[in-house]
């Protein structure tokens, strides 16, 4: 259960980082599958290409979206995130093989720790590596001297298990001895140098799988940084030219509103002049009403004025024929 909650955040993170890689790519269904020897798994998406010349300014654009150039790229820069991802969930240092021929450089030993130390080492004992050779090589050549002696040696007439030797066979078999004794402790050196060796040799491994684990790690950030800046300096650029087209339409709004006020203007003008031209011009306004030209606001608006200017002119007619009277 524990393995399926950490390779689905695994999964969830691909996706994500599958739309910040292409963002043109628009996905509809990831789907996980555990049923199978290795989990995986499967994306639906459609690649829309922007701003088309012919027909609609947003269709499919398969082959713009993905080419082969672009896919080798983003096998390359999903594996580098997937391998963050996992290592970062599980806990882990795993590095991914390297994708390219010839052999893997090493890393410069001289970079390493330990290594001065090491030089030291080996520059002490070069001495002893060529002296222990001639020793080697003397002790060999002795080795069948002694023997020789060994079997010439003969028993004693009191005890036949005691043997006599000459004194210059005993002096060969101490300098023998000697020899012995100096080769051991050349080889005892060479054996410390060989241990440092081994240990020098396993902090480089050590350093070797850092150095590609910081490595991949610091690629995987810098593809997502590079991939957010370049998002955002796109939103800037959107941003932009938002603000041009909203000028625009500032300007425009502007003239519209400039236009509807003389609009009014006119309207009322016409709804104060002679009683004939006053209804005739209600009539057209309310018609413009009716049909969705101007809105409820406006219209009371008008309607207040015409109101007002009929019983303006009531109550003149009506002041006239009381004068007359």
């Amino acid at each position: 259960m524990d393995f399926k909650k950490k390779m689905t955040k695994v999964f969830t993170k691909q996706v994500s980082d599958l739309e910040l890689l292409v963002p043109n790519f628009k996905i509809a269904s990831a789907i996980i599958h555990y049923d199978e020897t290795s989990p995986h798994l499967h994306i639906v998406g459609v690649p829309i290409k922007y701003k088309n010349k012919n027909g609609m300014s947003k269709q499919v654009g398969k082959s713009d979206v993905f080419t082969k150039t672009s896919l080798i790229k983003l096998q390359d820069e999903m594996r580098t995130l997937c391998i963050e991802e996992f290592n970062k969930e599980y806990k882990l240092n795993t590095v991914l093989k390297e994708k390219k021929k010839g052999k893997n450089q090493d890393i410069n030993v001289k970079d390493m720790e330990d290594y001065l130390e090491m030089q030291e080492q080996l520059d002490r004992n070069q001495k002893n590596l060529e002296k222990i050779k001639e020793e080697s090589t003397s002790l060999k050549d002795s080795t069948n001297e002694i023997k020789d002696i060994v079997n010439d040696l003969k028993p004693t007439l009191m005890n036949k298990n005691n043997y006599t030797i000459k004194q210059q066979d005993k002096d060969k078999l101490i300098k023998y001895f000697d020899k012995v004794d100096k080769v051991n402790n050349s080889y005892n050196k060479i054996h410390n140098l060989y241990s440092s060796l081994l240990s020098v040799n396993d902090k480089l491994k050590d350093n070797r799988n850092t150095i590609k684990e910081l490595t991949e790690n610091n690629k995987a950030l810098e593809l997502r940084v590079n991939k957010i800046t370049k998002k955002l300096i796109e939103q800037d650029n959107a941003i932009s030219d938002l603000k041009e087209e909203n000028n625009h339409l500032k300007n425009i709004i502007n003239k519209l509103e400039n236009f509807f006020n003389k609009f009014k203007n006119f309207i009322k003008d016409r709804l104060f002049s002679s009683k004939e031209t006053s209804a005739k011009y209600y009539d057209i306004t309310y018609d413009m009403y009716s049909h969705g030209v101007i809105d409820k606001d406006t219209m009371i608006e008008f309607k207040d004025e015409y109101d007002d200017y009929k019983e303006y002119l009531n109550n003149k007619s009506k002041h006239h024929d009381d004068f007359e009277l």
